[in-house]
């Protein structure tokens, strides 16, 4: 596999992380730090940085374009997307007009990943029903990729008066930037896709990635049948570094449990326990360790689902800000070198 178009790219959301004294920071001082963590990432070298959306007390990020922005000023190389959108409940020609917005401050790096979002609290915060939630996604979707040739447009559909011949402003510096469909696991949403001319980003946040191989398959298939050119294929997934397995492993384990727990009580989940937390380092989405243990993991993934971008989602619940830097640092100047050369070498 060609290693130069490979793109090795980290994401967080915000997490509201603690200090040094276990307190936890305040919201402004997470979202200065996140935009710090942009600019280190910049500077050692990663590829892209997506910041997402969450609208909760545990998140301090509600509004990703304006994170990015601020990283943008101070950057100059990488590339700027949403970790994750959430299309369903915001109005596409103002997320369009958005991000345009960004690809301007930045010179061209702007991207987006649309997603339904895998919490739900902007339904409500925003006025929409839930059982709404399958038909505002498509609906809006197909609004967004309209919006896309950033000439006129005339659409109508259940949830908004219709366009007739309207335009949306600014427009970006390529004449639209690169948009991403963030999909759990559903074939559906893989087909919708390909059929939109959208990159996949699997959303691969649980068990052994292999097992998103079917749907990398489905999508290359699809875009075929569909007369589509061939796009590109990434991965989202967790993980974190560290000097040592054994560094990594620990330090974030009671951060990784604080807030697994706490989205579990939602959702009707038992607390996680320190054995599925290994196992799933070991066998599953979990890409955790020192650099040649997380770059060998990269590195399996990228080849088993044969990938050109890989996102690591390295904030995790409270873990502090620099732990998360140095978590960076690593990840930019020892991680992607070694995944480039295991790809290459075919290890």
């Amino acid at each position: 596999m060609p290693t130069e178009s490979l793109q090795l790219g980290l994401d967080t959301f915000g997490d509201v992380n603690a200090r040094a004294d276990g307190e936890l920071a305040p919201y402004d001082e997470v979202i200065r730090n996140v935009v710090a963590q942009g600019v280190l990432a910049d500077q050692v070298g990663v590829d892209a940085f997506g910041v997402g959306e969450h609208h909760r007390d545990d998140f301090a990020v509600s509004s990703p374009d304006m994170v990015l922005a601020a990283v943008a000023a101070q950057t100059d190389r990488i590339l700027l997307g949403s970790a994750v959108t959430v299309l369903s409940s915001d109005d596409p020609i103002r997320v369009y007009e958005r991000f345009a917005t960004l690809d301007g401050i930045s010179h061209g790096r702007a991207e987006i990943t649309l997603g339904r979002g895998s919490f739900t609290e902007s339904f409500p915060l925003f006025g929409y029903d839930l059982a709404d939630y399958e038909r505002l996604f498509s609906e809006k979707l197909d609004l967004f990729a309209a919006l896309r040739s950033e000439g006129p447009v005339s659409w109508s559909g259940s949830h908004r008066p219709p366009l007739d011949d309207t335009e949306v402003f600014p427009k970006s510096v390529r004449g639209s930037f690169p948009v991403w469909v963030g999909v759990g696991g559903s074939p559906e949403s893989v087909v919708r896709a390909a059929r939109y001319g959208m990159a996949l980003m699997l959303a691969v946040i649980g068990g052994d990635p292999s097992r998103f191989a079917p749907y990398a398959q489905l999508y290359r298939q699809a875009l075929e049948q569909l007369g589509q050119p061939a796009l590109p294929i990434g991965v989202h997934a967790p993980g974190f570094v560290a000097e040592t397995d054994e560094e990594a492993r620990e330090l974030l384990f009671p951060h990784f449990k604080r807030n697994r727990d706490r989205i579990g009580r939602d959702r009707g989940w038992g607390p996680v326990t320190k054995e599925e937390y290994l196992a799933d380092i070991e066998h599953g989405a979990m890409h955790v360790g020192s650099p040649e243990t997380v770059a060998r993991k990269i590195a399996g993934t990228v080849r088993t689902l044969g990938l050109d971008r890989f996102d690591l989602k390295y904030s995790h619940g409270t873990i502090p800000h620099e732990d998360l830097m140095r978590a960076i640092e690593l990840y930019g100047t020892k991680v992607i070198p070694l995944v480039r050369e295991m790809v290459a070498d075919g290890q």
